[in-house]
């Protein structure tokens, strides 16, 4: 009978643990914006040529070619050559673009990004400030007119989760030059939008509605057509508004970067990335999904991660879509994004890159940008 109370006693200890790291997994997941990360130190400043060559420690990330950039601790962004110069097989050295150097200096640490341009002038854009209006309170927003004239194409550009509504200038500057009004929002609990409960990410559950309230303001404001732009989680409330049978024929295309296209297999692969077993993954969702858990989590409101599912949704993608995706993404599997185009060949056009997550632009900024130049020009309706 001991035996039997010390197996019982096991078993019941081992479910408390496994149902503890289900929460932590849902709280790291949802955790609220947070302040960046200084990772890097700057090793050495090179100085001798016409351009200043940072010297950095040799990872990943900063021995891939491609347009990055280091954003230091005081503030300054540092835009770096697309070239990796060999310092030997723990360094790699990389010249400064443009007149950007502030505090550049051995031992300041840094953070490496993607996110190339800090602002709309950066990019070389003309934005005004605008509020929307939404259900949670304003959520501010960069407006971006072409040159030319305004254009009843317009595309609205969401970022994911953890990034800002500066990442998406990337395709902000293409959809300017194909002639589209470009609508940059922002949403609750990303740092800039409104703040909600507890500031915790619903992952795009929630935050579509306020995403919702930009595309009311795109039509109010002279929008007949409208192309989402989704970044990651920003794909996730893309496709949901495509989806909405009352915007049939008012959002007229997506493009998606770095898509998330399934919660759990996401979360799953994410688990593998730091050296767990996929099926860990899987404790989370009775934190994200069930009522009363999720309230433990510290969200609102259950997620509902079978609703997000767009691979078993597949067939309700009726809109021209661009998928451009990474190889190399350690975050959203590529595969979702291989088998939404095998599921949706018709509508689905698939581009892949040797790039991590939301980083095709960066691996190869002319393709990019001519792809999608491309493919947005033939969505942009007359003036």
């Amino acid at each position: 009978m001991r035996a039997v109370w010390a197996v019982a006693g096991a078993v019941a200890a081992a479910g408390v643990v496994l149902a503890g790291l289900g929460l932590v997994i849902a709280r790291r997941l949802t955790a609220p914006a947070s302040e960046r990360k200084y990772d890097l130190t700057i090793r050495g400043v090179e100085n001798s040529g016409e351009h200043p060559v940072v010297i950095l420690d040799r990872t990943p990330r900063t021995a891939a070619p491609g347009d990055y950039c280091i954003i230091l601790e005081n503030g300054g962004v540092v835009r770096l050559s697309r070239d990796v110069e060999n310092r030997g097989p723990r360094l790699v050295g990389r010249a400064v673009v443009g007149e950007s150097r502030q505090g550049l200096a051995a031992g300041q640490r840094a953070s490496w990004s993607g996110i190339y341009f800090a602002g709309p002038a950066d990019a070389g854009l003309q934005a005004t400030d605008v509020e929307i209006p939404t259900d949670v309170g304003p959520a501010p927003a960069w407006l971006i007119v072409p040159q030319d004239a305004p254009s009843s194409t317009w595309a609205i550009h969401i970022h994911g989760l953890g990034s800002t509504r500066a990442g998406t200038l990337r395709g902000v500057q293409v959809a300017s030059e194909a002639g589209s009004t470009s609508l940059v929002v922002t949403y609750r609990n990303d740092g800039e939008g409104p703040r909600v409960g507890r500031g915790r990410s619903e992952l795009g559950a929630a935050e579509v509605d306020d995403v919702g309230a930009a595309v009311a303001y795109a039509r109010e404001n002279g929008a007949r057509n409208i192309i989402l732009f989704g970044w990651s989680m920003g794909a996730v409330i893309a496709l949901q508004l495509a989806a909405e049978p009352k915007l049939r024929g008012i959002i007229t295309g997506l493009v998606l970067d770095s898509p998330i296209l399934d919660w759990v297999a996401t979360i799953k692969a994410n688990c593998a990335r730091a050296g767990l077993p996929a099926w860990i993954g899987t404790l989370a969702i009775p934190w994200l999904d069930c009522r009363a858990l999720a309230r433990l989590t510290g969200l609102v409101n259950p997620v509902g991660l079978r609703r997000l599912d767009w691979i078993a949704r597949a067939q309700e993608l009726a809109v021209p879509t661009l998928v451009f995706h990474g190889t190399l993404d350690t975050s959203s599997p590529f595969k979702l994004s291989t088998r939404l185009s095998t599921l949706c060949p018709d509508v689905v056009e698939l581009e892949g890159f040797n790039a991590d997550h939301t980083l095709s632009w960066n691996s190869d900024r002319e393709r990019w940008q001519a792809v999608l130049f491309s493919w947005a020009t033939a969505l942009v309706s007359p003036r």
